[in-house]
């Protein structure tokens, strides 16, 4: 059915024939060959793909796969992206090629090199330089090579009134690789009604002025003006969080990804694939086990970041072993520092709700006392670490300026799931040379806090390329080392996949497993 449906739109052998088929078909809602004509795989619809109607079919009829009469490349709008399929691209080769063979023998001014455009044939048009352009490829004939002096990206945010907080955020965000590369490849189409108030857009913009070359510092007042309309409770120069900001900074850019700007997107977060999501989402499994029957009951929520309680609080912290020295993750594990891993470990540890909190087992059906645990169901591309430095309760309000000792690469296979059988009476069985490295990450950004709780100042440290380290403070940017990387106080964390694994190989494996 498939070969018989593809025939109709791959007969014609060269793009411009293709063309003139495609003016011979109309959209059949508004009735014109002019917005990009779709036609849908799963019936013999044509609708503009520029105006929307193929989409509105694919929606109505559920019909998720549809061809682009110009250039014969398939569209999935469950992907929202043109895809490939290795069957549909032997039915095309097939297809043409017959095309070809009758045109080429019922014309003899078919040149060779239009017989020879193979499978799907142009997915875009040729690109044919103007004279603009052939004067700025004049202007720049060499690519730029990256070397340690190499400073594109590189550029300071002017303060406008107690926003280091933003800057700080803004600086962790353009330097995040998955998300620069995203931007910087022109991947966002606007959904919002008034694109003027689109914050994705806005990045994009910020994007391209953080990455122009131009040294001067750039001033982010539209970016400023976007996050008081739409985190009113951020608007102010007072002092904010910089944490409080970056959770509304991805609520946002979560919601205007979607094309939603009163947060009807964000109610479903499981079921979203957009770059936020993508990049920052992970997976966070509470498994809540019956101390009489022992059933457990398990609930898996998305979450953006990781909140660590540090040792001082006045939260219970899991006391280290005395004197025990250890080398974890690359940290050097002296005693009476803690470090990221201790954090984790404490983290995830098995809590006792205790006789207060009893709740209703779904099992033995009777209120009983019971355990906690979390652990990570799904990691995700970019693992935000947040110490709760800032303690608000009852008794007082204060900064905790406890030293946190952490690494450069950290393996957060310890802290999975599928880890908790290494677990045993709450202690975490630590391997010493974990062999997966899809859960090893790479810190690339720290953001600091400097003063108290009522004054202070945030700074971030970026990875810009390899081990080449800077410091952002606002305006000024300055090299910076390792050293003074690590031996930072740390108020947010920002570590990086080193091995993204394709979402197809993740599905088949955990389908072997099952």
């Amino acid at each position: 059915e498939l070969r018989v449906i593809y025939q109709c739109f791959v007969w014609c052998g060269t793009p411009e024939t293709r063309k003139s088929k495609a003016k011979s078909c109309i959209c059949h809602v508004c009735g014109t060959h002019l917005n990009r004509l779709h036609s849908c795989l799963s019936c013999v619809f044509f609708g503009c793909f520029t105006e929307k109607h193929i989409h509105e079919h694919a929606e109505t009829k559920q019909h998720n796969l549809a061809v682009d009469l110009y250039y014969g490349g398939i569209y999935c709008f469950m992907c929202k992206d043109y895809v490939y399929d290795k069957d549909i691209e032997q039915i095309a080769k097939e297809e043409q090629g017959e095309a070809l063979k009758l045109q080429a023998s019922t014309s003899t001014e078919v040149s060779h090199q239009q017989c020879s455009v193979p499978g799907l044939g142009e997915k875009y048009p040729t690109w044919e330089t103007t004279k603009p352009e052939l004067e700025l490829l004049g202007h720049n004939p060499r690519r730029r090579r990256i070397t340690s002096s190499f400073t594109i990206g590189l550029r300071g945010l002017i303060n406008l009134g107690n926003t280091c907080f933003m800057n700080c955020i803004v600086q962790a965000l353009t330097h995040t690789p998955i998300l620069r590369d995203f931007f910087l490849s022109d991947r966002h189409r606007c959904e919002m009604p008034s694109p003027e108030l689109c914050l994705v857009c806005e990045m994009s913009s910020l994007f391209r002025e953080l990455y122009s070359g131009n040294p001067s510092p750039h001033v982010p007042y539209k970016l400023l003006h976007l996050v008081w309309i739409h985190a009113r409770h951020l608007a102010g120069y007072r002092q904010q969080d910089a944490h409080e900001f970056l959770i509304a900074a991805l609520d946002v850019l979560h919601r205007h990804c979607k094309g939603d700007d009163a947060g009807k997107a964000a109610n479903n977060p499981n079921h979203c694939n957009c770059i936020i999501d993508q990049i920052f989402t992970g997976g966070l499994q509470s498994d809540v086990t019956c101390q009489a029957c022992h059933g457990v009951s398990t609930t898996i929520d998305p979450c953006w970041d990781i909140s660590l309680d540090l040792p001082g609080s006045c939260t219970s912290f899991w006391p280290m072993s005395p004197g025990r020295e250890s080398s974890v993750n690359g940290e050097s594990h002296l005693p009476g520092i803690t470090t990221l891993t201790d954090c984790l470990r404490r983290f995830t540890r098995p809590e006792h709700l205790g006789s207060s909190a009893k709740i209703k087992c779904g099992s033995c059906q009777s209120y009983q006392e019971s355990t906690k645990q979390l652990t990570m169901n799904k990691l995700p591309v970019v693992a935000c670490f947040h110490f709760k430095r800032f303690e608000h309760s009852a008794k007082q309000r204060r900064k905790i300026t406890t030293y946190i000792s952490f690494p450069l690469e950290l393996d957060m296979t310890p802290f999975m799931a599928s880890s908790k059988e290494s677990r045993m009476n709450g202690q975490l069985q630590l391997p010493t040379n974990s062999a997966n490295d899809e859960n090893k990450y790479s810190l690339f950004a720290v953001v600091n806090h400097q003063g108290t709780l009522e004054s202070g100042h945030y700074t971030s440290f970026i990875r810009h390329h390899k081990d080449q380290w800077f410091k952002c403070d606002d305006a000024v940017i300055t090299k910076a080392s390792i050293k003074d990387v690590l031996d930072s106080e740390g108020y947010l964390l920002f570590y990086h996949k080193q091995v993204l694994e394709h979402e197809s190989e993740k599905v088949k494996e955990m389908s072997t497993q099952a």
